[in-house]
């Protein structure tokens, strides 16, 4: 009888070990899919960020185009040369900057917490092995 009592608080013990290693391996888990989250989330603002900058720079663009043909069109030859030419400018970096904000969304790859996962895969696999032992 000595010997079962001695069992049932060592199952119980390991039950208690085994619970509150679990809950703490969820916190870390969760910890490291906020940092993955966040880190994927800065790349992904600051390609907005980038493709903003774009499109408000090749409004300007536009704009210095538009006035371009309209100074053309009014027969003011210095004023459009240099219209076009501040446009044409415009218009290329507005295009450099939409290349680097498409790279730097492409960068940031899939939204989903890869690493996190792997980690909770290995983790119940490892907790699978030795609850088989």
């Amino acid at each position: 009888m000595a010997n079962a009592t001695k069992e049932a608080l060592s199952t119980g013990e390991l039950i208690r070990q085994v619970s509150e290693e679990v809950s703490r391996l969820v916190r870390d888990e969760i910890r490291l899919a906020k940092i993955e989250l966040a880190e994927k989330g800065k790349y992904a603002g600051r390609g907005a960020g980038l493709f903003g900058g774009a499109g408000v720079v090749a409004l300007y663009g536009g704009g210095a185009l538009v006035a371009a043909v309209v100074l053309l069109l009014a027969q003011v030859m210095p004023a459009w040369a240099a219209a076009a030419l501040v446009g044409a400018v415009l218009l290329v970096a507005a295009a450099i900057l939409g290349f680097r904000g498409k790279r730097q969304v492409s960068a940031m790859g899939s939204p989903t917490p890869e690493r996190t996962i792997r980690s909770v895969k290995d983790d119940i696999d490892a907790v699978k092995e030795r609850a088989h032992r």
